[in-house]
């Protein structure tokens, strides 16, 4: 398992065209590793993320991607993905496909991709307007009950990106806290990044945490504050006045543009990109 910088990392698995997932759940999103797409300028991305919030709406209205699947896609506790929805409504600045699930169907896609089966299957969506507006939802008969299932296809990214809290010298990946559906991303990819807040010699991990083993991870980097304005457990706080400023921020297409090109493409790394908001003041505060 190679240590590498993010820069490194981005520039030597992540391709244009690809599918690429970056999981977090409210917890250890990876900002960091989007920026960096950013910065690298890689397009026509299919996007997955179950919850994709503030790191695909950047990816998003920097014209990284062709497709979004996914299951919700909001602000949490301010409101809409206004890139989002400007790339849905009007295509800009490239026109997006969006593929929209239940978190059931997804978490189903997920595990289906981890298990090496093609399809997933669950109990929901009849009744709903899903199918009719995703025709990858489709129904199954039990064969054993005569049952009608809901089947989603798997999910098998091309990369996955996770944020973890650390990393031992052998790239085994400890993750504390609240997780979503991680390690089904994890092990449904091709390809697995991590950005971690340290790489140390022993993961101290306790009963039950997760840890992700050394033979699924491709690549690890040291990132400290990589999750960051989401929050990593044990390290730093959720910034809510961060998620409130994006609204403002967002919301038009030159105040977007000209804040990343300040914050994102005209910083060279991740931590470049935190002293660029500090000395911004209170334009996006910490």
């Amino acid at each position: 398992m190679p240590e590498l910088s993010l820069t490194e990392a981005i520039a030597t698995h992540v391709r244009d065209g690809q599918t690429l997932a970056l999981e977090g759940f409210t917890h250890l999103i990876p900002f960091a590793a989007g920026h960096e797409i950013v910065r690298q300028g890689r397009r026509d991305l299919h996007l997955v993320r179950m919850t994709p919030d503030l790191v695909y709406d950047q990816m998003i209205g920097a014209g990284c991607a062709r497709a979004l699947t996914f299951s919700w896609g909001g602000n949490p506790g301010v409101g809409s993905l206004h890139r989002l929805r400007d790339a849905v409504e009007h295509g800009w600045p490239t026109p997006l496909a969006i593929h929209e699930h239940a978190h059931a169907g997804m978490a189903a896609a997920y595990a289906a991709g981890a298990s090496n089966l093609p399809f997933g299957v669950l109990r929901g969506s009849p009744g709903t307007d899903l199918p009719r507006v995703n025709d990858e939802i489709r129904t199954v008969t039990c064969p054993y009950t005569g049952e009608t299932l809901t089947t989603v296809p798997a999910l098998r990214p091309d990369v996955t990106i996770l944020h973890g809290q650390r990393a031992d010298r052998k790239g085994n990946v400890l993750m504390r806290g609240i997780v979503g559906i991680q390690k089904e991303a994890a092990l449904a990819a091709r390809v697995l990044l991590v950005t971690v807040e340290e790489i140390v010699d022993d993961l101290g991990a306790t009963m039950n945490a997760l840890v992700l083993p050394h033979w699924v991870v491709t690549a690890v980097s040291s990132v400290p504050g990589g999750a960051w304005p989401s929050y990593a457990q044990g390290h730093y706080p959720r910034d809510n006045a961060f998620y409130r400023a994006w609204d403002t921020v967002a919301r038009d297409r030159e105040s977007f543009t000209g804040w990343m090109g300040r914050h994102v493409l005209g910083t060279a790394s991740h931590a470049d990109f935190l002293r660029s908001l500090e000395a911004a003041g209170g334009e996006a505060p910490r």
